[in-house]
């Protein structure tokens, strides 16, 4: 049997709380990361709607591992490419809103990819603006406090996830 770590049922919780019983979609996001000179750095993308700082995320498409669809994702919001962690490092709800403006519980797993190339062109080029980032500028930059933990706790160690 699969068990999950005691602090998912307290995120369970509060996403029923947030959102009532309607069932939580699934998306997955890419948390890139490279080495730099002070440190762990963390890619950020603005989101097309709004400009706020984002992780690249999205769907799963038909058959797909969930962590290569996160490879993916970054290679089209942010033109990233490298190797991928089959293991999450965590996972955070969000309500997403729809172009109808229904809003949508969402349960977002995160996996990490190590950048080892990083494109001029890339498909979402002209709709988003990225950037490279400390650990701590990155809690600052995003909105999401769950993410925000996860980014905090791969930082401190990243390389078990390799």
């Amino acid at each position: 049997m699969l068990t999950r770590p005691a602090t998912y049922s307290a995120m369970t919780e509060r996403v029923r709380r947030l959102f009532g019983t309607a069932p939580c979609r699934l998306q997955v996001a890419a948390l890139p990361w490279r080495e730099g000179e002070s440190g762990v750095e963390i890619m950020l993308i603005t989101s097309r709607d709004t400009g706020r700082w984002v992780l690249p995320k999205g769907w799963p498409e038909a058959r797909e591992a969930l962590c290569e669809a996160a490879a993916r994702e970054a290679g089209e919001e942010a033109g990233l490419r490298g190797k991928v962690s089959h293991l999450e490092a965590g996972r955070y709800f969000y309500a997403k809103v729809l172009a109808s403006g229904e809003e949508v519980p969402c349960e977002v797993l995160v996996f990490p990819l190590h950048v080892d190339r990083v494109a001029d062109r890339w498909k979402e080029k002209r709709a988003r603006t990225r950037k490279w980032v400390g650990a701590t500028e990155a809690v600052q930059m995003l909105n999401e406090p769950d993410l925000c933990q996860i980014i905090a706790g791969f930082c401190a160690a990243p390389h078990k996830f390799a």
